[in-house]
């Protein structure tokens, strides 16, 4: 069960799940259909340096969807900001550091520049932040990825038939065993034990979120005044995110590029305790 409650806009509830550590709070924001708690493993690494949350974005994980459709960036970012309010992660209202993958990168940014001085530091791992008019939904039109996500398999017999499910197909069986769990447990809710297991969120709910992409861009993220490293995997270089890592890190006042050659875009969950430790390595610089 998540650990807080954050009230958003439009009636949105955000699950925040203490995922555990010792230290200054550190919060994880995640990526697209994923959730906060597939990174448990992620956090476990953490652990002695840090003491790790994670939120739920709107109608991901036990997050409650908007009362209506508003899946814009801009509104999931109200979720973050929600939840940098609390005072119960520990901060004191003092700025936090933050770790961002993907859409949860984006996310960040888009927090820092509408309300500078919410966080201390990002780490972003292949942040969707891209040159003005891509992805193609940035300019009006369909994102690729919303099609994907509107194909996506909404229920199982049992979350043990969901995560068997994945462990065999790509691209969820990239993930380490152990992220992939977590993500299995908390994506999904379970109509008694063993009973049809339903996915949050909704393939129609994540395309959504997808269309609303490209509302921060490249150009944008020279106005960010904090360090920030761009994290990378770049088995998939060619295309997505990857391709513009540099870009973004090039951009930044204060940004640091960071590649990992061996892994993708799923990284954080592929090899928790790889990225973590450039984590802690980047978290070092600042003191």
């Amino acid at each position: 069960m998540p650990a807080l409650h954050a009230p958003s806009s439009d009636g949105v509830t955000v699950a925040v799940h203490d995922l555990g550590g010792e230290g200054p709070p550190l919060l994880v924001c995640h990526a697209t259909g994923l959730n906060g708690g597939a990174y448990g493993p992620f956090a476990r690494a953490l652990h002695r340096d840090r003491h790790v949350w994670a939120l739920d974005f709107r109608g991901h994980g036990s997050s409650s969807r908007p009362q209506g459709d508003e899946f814009g960036w801009d509104h999931v970012t109200d979720d973050l900001l929600a939840v940098l309010a609390l005072d119960e992660l520990g901060h004191g209202g003092a700025p936090m550091d933050l770790v961002g993958h993907s859409m949860g990168g984006a996310v960040i940014a888009m927090a820092e520049l509408a309300r500078p001085g919410s966080a201390r530091s990002a780490y972003l791992f292949e942040p969707i932040i891209a040159p003005p008019g891509f992805p193609p939904g940035a300019a009006g039109g369909e994102n690729p990825m919303a099609d994907v996500a509107r194909r996506r398999r909404p229920t199982f017999p049992s979350k043990a038939a969901a995560l068997w499910h994945y462990a065999s197909k790509p691209p969820l069986n990239e993930l380490s065993a152990a992220s992939l769990r977590g993500y299995v447990e908390h994506g999904f809710t379970e109509e008694g034990e063993g009973g049809t297991a339903t996915l949050h969120p909704t393939p129609d709910d994540e395309a959504a979120v997808f269309n609303g992409a490209g509302t921060v861009t490249v150009d944008d993220v020279g106005a960010l005044a904090i360090a920030v490293t761009v994290a990378v995997g770049t088995t998939d270089i060619s295309f997505g995110p990857a391709h513009f890592a540099a870009q973004i890190a090039e951009a930044l006042p204060k940004g640091r590029l960071s590649s990992f050659p061996e892994l993708g875009h799923f990284g954080p969950l592929q090899a928790p305790t790889i990225v973590a430790a450039d984590v802690l390595a980047h978290l070092a610089r600042l003191d």
